[in-house]
């Protein structure tokens, strides 16, 4: 069973309604980490649904949580705002400063401006979750029982805290966080409770009251989590790993619940996404690829197969360059399977059948649309990327996979890829050793590093590549075949080949892309290349 199958099963023996949800606070740029916890609720639910439950997935977007500093992509007027609730101040401008206008004529906040932007991602990723603002919930009312019941029960939440949590809460600690008298969270002393008021001193000397039922500050984040757990009645709900930790969150959190009146979740913790060659991702410290960002490089069913493919506690490395070329490839091969034919082979072992199951259960997953299957193009994405490189337009492209019979008919999806691989290559994340430079002129430098034998081999190329069908393995065949003829190693002339062609020592597989181009582009651009030669040592 695929890991949100099993996670599913779990929820059916608790009862047949459930509540699945992940939650977000929105101070930075959202990322391909947060991707990770709320495709791993959106696979969850989907399980549940396919077992037959009746099943309903949330998001809460925790706006009622302060800002902790001037983060790096923040203009020092933000200042002002720090401990002041991302629900409450205006979001950031493209100088980083805060967007009064906005602010005042539309009411969009510092966490509207992070969040939209993700929502969108959502939709292109086929996730369409019931969103719960936290700082509305607070103001509504819809915390107010529960935070009742935390602070009349102070003493016994403070005692599971630090019994579970291993650390001594200060003296003057309470269940509940007032805003103080310019709106922020920082630096205010609880002193009286009398329901519904929490009375206060802040830093400024002033005296003030909190109303639970109106949501004049929070509950801190150990008590806040299970609240919410509470109010909405979430029976599942996947974390980070550090919530998941022994003394964490989830720890106190099970029991403050119960205290609370309500039962904990099934709790399902997951590792975090990296980022290749640069570590765990970080909104505030800049360190992100964005949702939107990714999607504009691949489709979003490879995304989805990114996490549906690796079981939770995997830690799970991005990697935006040829990473995401093997993923893509991947995918392919995936969608063109036939597991169902794969199963009904007798001989197969349990653990080929427990792979095959594996594999089916994540293209599952990985559809953006619940209940469809994945299609296979019939092109790879290191073809597909050589096409766009080498084919000046995108009829080019299709003809060429026409021509070669790798399709018959060009589908939206096809339209939809290229388009995407187009901007990948524009980008700063695309690899290296698949960039196709193609000289339009000989590159002299790179000529003249060639030694004497190299030079002959080339001119030797040239003239086999005249008389050779212009298909990419006949065009294998010629270049080692250069060197051969010269009793040469093979290695020489591929070397001679990359600095006439592309002026560099090495690159890309050179007879496909020769292949897709004009063969009297090259044979020009090799005959200038030995002409070049000749002349230059005359």
């Amino acid at each position: 069973m695929h890991w949100a199958d099993v996670t599913a099963q779990a929820l059916s023996h608790k009862g047949n309604k459930h509540i699945v949800s992940t939650g977000i606070t929105p101070s930075g740029e959202f990322h391909i980490g947060h991707l990770r916890e709320i495709l791993t609720g959106d696979m969850i639910a989907r399980a549940a649904h396919n077992a037959g439950l009746d099943v309903e997935f949330v998001f809460i977007v925790d706006t009622a949580d302060p800002l902790r500093k001037v983060y790096d992509f923040l203009g020092p007027e933000y200042e002002q705002f720090i401990g002041h609730q991302l629900g409450s101040i205006p979001a950031p401008n493209d100088e980083g400063n805060p967007d009064w206008k906005r602010f005042e004529q539309e009411g969009w906040t510092y966490g509207d401006s992070f969040l939209e932007p993700f929502l969108e991602a959502l939709k292109q990723i086929g996730v369409r979750p019931r969103i719960i603002n936290n700082l509305e919930s607070y103001r509504s009312g819809r915390f107010a029982q529960l935070s009742k019941i935390a602070c009349d029960r102070a003493d016994d939440i403070r005692e599971c805290i630090e019994r579970i949590s291993g650390r001594e809460l200060p003296t003057d600690w309470f269940p509940w966080s007032p805003l103080d008298s310019k709106g922020s969270l920082d630096g205010v002393k609880v002193t009286g409770y009398e329901y519904p008021l929490v009375h206060w001193v802040d830093s400024h000397g002033v005296n003030g009251s909190s109303d639970l039922r109106k949501g004049e500050g929070k509950l801190p984040w150990r008590i806040d989590w299970p609240a919410k757990w509470g109010w909405i009645g979430v029976t599942c709900e996947p974390f980070g790993k550090d919530h998941g930790a022994a003394g964490g969150s989830y720890s106190t959190g099970r029991e403050i619940v119960q205290i609370l009146g309500h039962e904990p979740p099934h709790p399902l913790t997951y590792e975090w996404i990296s980022l290749k060659g640069k570590g765990a991702m970080s909104s505030s410290a800049g360190n992100t690829v964005g949702p939107i960002e990714a999607l504009q490089l691949v489709p979003p069913e490879i995304l989805r197969l990114l996490v549906a493919k690796s079981k939770p506690n995997k830690a799970i490395e991005f990697d935006t360059g040829m990473g995401l070329v093997t993923l893509a490839d991947e995918f392919e091969r995936m969608a063109a399977r036939d597991f169902d034919a794969e199963l009904e082979n007798p001989e197969l072992s349990r653990r080929q059948r427990v792979q095959i199951e594996d594999a089916a259960g994540a293209m599952k997953m990985a559809a953006v649309e619940a209940g469809t299957k994945a299609q296979a193009t019939a092109v790879t994405f290191r073809h597909l990327a050589l096409l766009a490189q080498t084919k000046s337009t995108d009829d080019d492209v299709w003809a060429s996979l026409v021509q070669s019979g790798a399709l018959e008919a060009v589908t939206p999806q096809l339209h939809d890829r290229l388009k995407r691989m187009r901007h990948w290559i524009q980008s700063d994340h695309f690899p290296e050793e698949m960039k196709v430079n193609i000289c339009t002129e000989p590159d002299t430098g790179a000529l003249r590093q060639l030694d004497e034998l190299e030079q002959s081999i080339l001119v030797h190329l040239s003239q086999l590549l005249q008389h050779c069908k212009w298909n990419a393995d006949d065009i294998g065949r010629c270049i080692p075949q250069a060197a051969k003829d010269l009793d040469q190693s093979p290695k020489l002339a591929y070397k001679a080949a990359y600095a006439a062609l592309m002026g560099a020592e090495k690159g890309p597989r050179l007879a496909p892309i020769l292949a897709e181009m004009k063969k009297d582009t090259i044979l020009t651009l090799l005959s200038d290349c030995t002409t070049f030669i000749q002349n230059d040592t005359e």
